[in-house]
């Protein structure tokens, strides 16, 4: 008797375990495995992944979530791509660039993997749709790159008992962990109760980050969704996984319950969404801009009304040769304590650098050496270019 052309009569869903007959030839080197076989693919093809930001991390953790077999994934960021994002967002490619980054993002996906489904939210994720939008995933990782969202994020899935696959780049730094509550373990709030002061932790904008260890920790993030859907292996739960990629170090540290924790404890005081905001999270309110800071139309305003008036840049050399504004007087950050004699002391100086962050430890500084007419440029020259200048590159 000749063999069947048919595939699905080749091998039917009930031979394969619920897959067709394409799904067992796409994910045979995971039915080799004990762990995963057709019932571990089956479950993976029933799953529903949250992924919040579709950058660094949620790029390769998406990636390799698709190429798994996750019957849906969802795709969270509210931004589009830019040039500078294609360094690490493997998601995305050269035309992408002005794109929302969840249309760029499902289009590859489905590319990679015409099975799958991908929900998009390019709203983001924020206080008011957080809860409803982990509900409806049975696992959420968190790809985000700013405190707000992460405890944002870690909030939501205590609240809402779903795991958060949890993960973070800093230079050649990367952290991976698994915060899962609902037997008991600790949450992100156990072990960072608290966001740090302002911006005393610079992000990747400020400080860099290695392209290729968000490759790294976003398909580890991938491994821990993986195994929490499936109940294999040892998950992350109660330990951070940190990696030095300079020194090719891993190293795991164990993360304690904490019984007065504000979130998971037995007497939480974080019981909803509805008052997340910075100052709900201990965090000090931001001050008025004046005279910390001001946004980059109010100084272009001083600028033009007070001939006297200059801008230090901090930022760089290559920096400004991406981009600058002109007249500027151009200082690198770590020259300005030996370079007091070229910082006019009688006229009023704005800071700037690339999102604030340095310019404000400038301005600080200068204060702190008589300086009394120096203020930081809110958001630095990417504020800038937003608001006072769209033709300037952004890098």
């Amino acid at each position: 008797m000749p063999e069947p052309t048919d595939p699905d009569q080749r091998a039917s869903p009930a031979r394969t375990g619920g897959l067709s007959a394409d799904e067992a030839v796409r994910y045979s080197r995971h039915l080799m495995l004990p762990e995963i076989g057709l019932e571990g693919q089956h479950r993976l093809k029933q799953s529903r992944v949250l992924i919040v930001g579709a950058g660094g991390l949620g790029s390769p953790a998406a990636i390799y979530l698709a190429t798994a077999g996750i019957g849906t994934l969802g795709l969270a960021d509210f931004d589009r791509v830019e040039a500078h994002n294609l360094q690490r967002q493997i998601l995305h490619r050269e035309n992408d660039v002005g794109r929302p980054k969840t249309d760029s993002g499902r289009d590859m996906l489905v590319g990679l993997n015409p099975q799958l489904r991908v929900n998009i939210h390019p709203e983001g994720i924020n206080a008011g749709n957080a809860a409803a939008l982990f509900a409806d995933y049975d696992v959420i990782v968190d790809g985000s790159d700013n405190f707000p969202t992460r405890y944002l994020n870690a909030d939501a899935a205590h609240l809402t008992r779903r795991p958060l696959v949890y993960g973070s780049v800093f230079r050649f730094q990367g952290q991976v962990s698994l915060f899962d509550t609902r037997a008991g373990g600790p949450c992100y709030r156990c072990l960072f109760p608290r966001p740090p002061e302002g911006e005393a932790v610079p992000n990747c904008a400020e400080a860099g980050v290695l392209g290729a260890l968000c490759g790294l920790i976003g398909s580890l993030q991938a491994i821990e969704a993986i195994k929490v859907l499936l109940g294999v292996g040892q998950p992350l739960a109660g330990r951070l996984l940190i990696v030095d990629a300079l020194e090719m170090h891993f190293q795991t540290l164990q993360i304690t319950r904490n019984p007065t924790c504000i979130l998971c404890s037995n007497a939480p005081t974080i019981t909803s969404l509805s008052a997340h905001r910075p100052e709900a999270d201990g965090a000090p309110e931001r001050l008025p801009p004046w005279p910390g800071e001001l946004e980059p139309t109010e100084v272009i305003r001083h600028l033009r009304n007070d001939p006297t008036a200059c801008v230090l840049d901090v930022r760089e050399p290559f920096e400004r040769a991406i981009c600058r504004i002109e007249s500027s007087i151009d200082l690198p950050m770590g020259q300005v304590p030996l370079s007091l004699d070229s910082i006019p002391g009688d006229r009023t100086i704005f800071v700037l650098c690339h999102h604030g962050q340095r310019s404000g430890r400038v301005v600080q500084f200068l204060r702190s050496r008589g300086y009394d007419r120096v203020i930081n440029i809110r958001g630095g020259i990417d504020a800038w270019s937003r608001s006072v200048d769209p033709e300037m590159a952004r890098y």
